[in-house]
């Protein structure tokens, strides 16, 4: 029924990662549409890999973000708008239209390593110069504060202090592949 099809939307700045993963995760999946992967960053890898997929794309600049793009964005009516990898701090406008229907992936245990410039190597840097054992990812729900949302998951694993930073991202990478996609799906159909 296409009435039952869940509609979602991709924010993304960079490699593209988990963009890649969530689009062939849903790829045979009726259920779910991937109506538009957009990004701040008209060279990053992300858009190349939804555009490779036959996705519609968007490339934007701060000024269109700000005053242009939430328009469309609501045209579109989607179920859920997915931060992967997407480093601007969503308006908080954006949150009143889309409460709890923005979800972002973050690269550590929240609370510990979030806020602005917590991101990506900065964050894998941070836990090994802390000597943390542990570390993982959170996936939550946007809310007006830098990584403050509603915790919808999180996984834990165990690490030396003897790995390298770039050891630990490829750690936390392999969380991310493995569950980003299946948490989307069990809160697109409310199996959270």
């Amino acid at each position: 029924m296409k009435n039952d099809v869940k509609k979602i939307i991709l924010f993304a700045s960079g490699e593209g990662s988990n963009v890649e993963n969530i689009i062939k995760h849903f790829h045979n999946n009726t259920r779910v549409d991937i109506l538009l992967v957009a990004g701040n960053n008209e060279n990053a890898r992300a858009l190349d890999k939804a555009k490779s997929h036959g996705i519609k794309i968007l490339s934007f600049d701060r000024f269109f973000f700000t005053n242009r793009l939430l328009e469309d964005i609501k045209k579109m009516k989607p179920d859920l708008i997915i931060l992967a990898g997407f480093l601007w701090k969503i308006p908080s406008y954006w949150i009143d239209d889309f409460s709890d229907r923005i979800m972002n992936i973050h690269p550590s245990l929240l609370p510990k390593y979030g806020g602005k410039g917590m991101y990506g190597m900065n964050i894998h840097k941070a836990v090994k110069k802390n000597k943390e054992t542990e570390t993982g990812i959170t996936i939550h729900l946007v809310n007006k504060d830098y990584d403050k949302g509603k915790i919808i998951f999180q996984k834990r694993i165990e690490i030396s202090t003897s790995l390298l930073a770039e050891d630990i991202a490829m750690k936390v990478k392999e969380l991310e592949r493995v569950y980003f996609p299946q948490i989307i799906e069990g809160y697109l159909f409310k199996q959270l």
